[in-house]
């Protein structure tokens, strides 16, 4: 389980194919100012959004490094964890620990795609569209995590092709996290909430046993 507050901006270095085409790649990550002291092999960590476990530790001359296993299925449901470039990091939430953005699971349910990312005053406006199955759960002031970032949704617009919404970001967000090298086109992994997930079968399970 995550929070959706980005702890540092880390950096895949190199992706290794894991045995045959099929079998997914092996990623390389410089992991930033994140300390891995207390990071131990089993430990998740998420990457961008999706949550990935930790398969070993390396020291390097340039400072340590943590090794993940994506299999050919997240690749295929996620976004930027198939080349190297930067991502946002975030260590599993300890119990004890503050809920300062809303409680992510670290599944990315779908990818989106950035339609519009321009300043508006002294923050940014970034849209995204979202998958139809998504637009149920997107609500006007609810959560959703972008590439691993909690953000508060400011407008939904359904549309024939899915459903797009729009987040304000400010100068912190953007200059803790990646969403500050989107550009539009860019695809983004999104989550949407949990208890979003959780109302919405209770409500479906509840409407079939009345009929």
């Amino acid at each position: 389980m995550f929070t959706g507050i980005v702890a540092a901006i880390g950096q895949i270095e190199t992706v290794s194919p894991l045995g045959d085409s099929a079998a997914g790649v092996r990623l390389a990550v410089n992991p930033g100012s994140l300390s891995l002291d207390d990071v131990a092999p089993g430990d998740s960590i998420a990457l961008q959004g999706a949550c990935m476990t930790v398969v070993a530790k390396q020291h390097t001359v340039d400072g340590p490094r943590f090794i993940v296993d994506v299999s050919r299925e997240s690749l295929a449901r996620t976004a930027g964890l198939d080349t190297p470039g930067a991502v946002n990091l975030e260590k599993a939430l300890r119990a004890h620990d503050r809920l300062g953005g809303h409680l992510v699971a670290g599944h990315v349910d779908e990818v989106g795609a950035v339609t519009h990312f321009a300043p508006v005053g002294e923050s940014y406006e970034l849209r995204v569209l979202a998958p139809p199955a998504l637009g149920r759960y997107l609500a006007y002031k609810g959560s959703v995590t972008v590439n691993g970032v909690s953000l508060t949704v400011n407008s939904v617009h359904d549309r024939v092709d899915g459903c797009e919404f729009s987040i304000n970001l400010i100068a912190h967000t953007l200059s803790a996290t990646t969403l500050k090298l989107l550009k539009v086109g860019a695809r983004v992994n999104l989550e949407i909430d949990l208890i979003a997930r959780y109302v919405e079968r209770i409500l479906s399970s509840s409407k079939a046993s009345s009929q």
